[in-house]
C-alpha cells in the first residue's frame, strides 16, 4: 500500500516542485507578473492556479493519514507566491515522508469515512486510494500543469512524469 500511495504522492510532488520552478522562471522572463499565472483559472467555475497546488498537496497529505488510520494534518490555505507554494509542497512531502511502510501494514483491510459533499461516506482503504484520493490528486495536480501550459510555460509529458 506504501508504493502505491506515499510513494506516488511523493513523486508527482516532486514533480510539481520542479513544474513550478519552470514556472516562476517563465515569469520572470517574459517579465509577467506571477500574480497573473497563480491567479489564473481555466474556466470561471474552476479553482485558480494556487488553490489546484494546495489541494493537490491536500489530497496527498490527507490520502496519507487516513490510510495509516490517523486524523489528517491540516494545512492552511495562506500561499500568495511560488516560494510560499513551494514552502506548501515542502511541507507536504515531508510530511508523508514520515508515513513508512510499517504504518500503512494493514491498510488494505481499513474503513475509511470522510465527508464527500457533506455526507459521511465509508469505504474501504482499498477503494477510497484508488477511487477517490489518487483520482482527486491526479486531477488537481493535471489541473495545475494544463493552467502553466495554457499560459504558455514549456513544460512537456517528461515534466509532468517526472525521470
Amino acid at each position: 500500500m506504501h508504493h502505491r500511495s506515499i510513494a506516488i504522492y511523493d513523486r508527482f510532488l516532486a514533480n510539481l516542485s520542479r513544474v513550478l520552478a519552470k514556472a516562476e522562471a517563465h515569469c520572470e522572463a517574459k517579465a509577467i507578473k506571477p500574480e497573473a499565472m497563480l491567479t489564473f483559472r481555466l474556466f470561471p467555475d474552476m479553482f485558480p492556479f494556487i488553490k489546484q497546488v494546495q489541494l493537490s498537496c491536500d489530497f496527498a497529505a490527507r490520502g496519507a493519514a487516513r490510510l495509516a488510520g490517523e486524523e489528517p494534518k491540516s494545512f492552511p490555505d495562506t500561499e500568495t507566491s511560488f516560494a510560499q507554494l513551494q514552502d506548501r509542497i515542502s511541507a507536504a512531502r515531508g510530511y508523508i515522508a514520515g508515513f513508512d511502510p510499517a504504518r500503512l501494514d494493514g491498510a488494505e483491510a481499513r474503513q475509511i469515512t470522510l465527508k464527500i459533499r457533506g455526507q459521511d461516506v465509508t469505504m474501504s482503504a482499498e477503494n477510497f486510494l484508488n477511487v477517490y484520493s489518487l483520482p482527486q490528486f491526479y486531477f488537481h495536480l493535471t489541473t495545475a500543469y494544463n493552467i502553466l501550459r495554457h499560459n504558455g510555460v514549456e513544460l512537456g509529458k517528461g515534466d509532468y512524469m517526472g525521470g
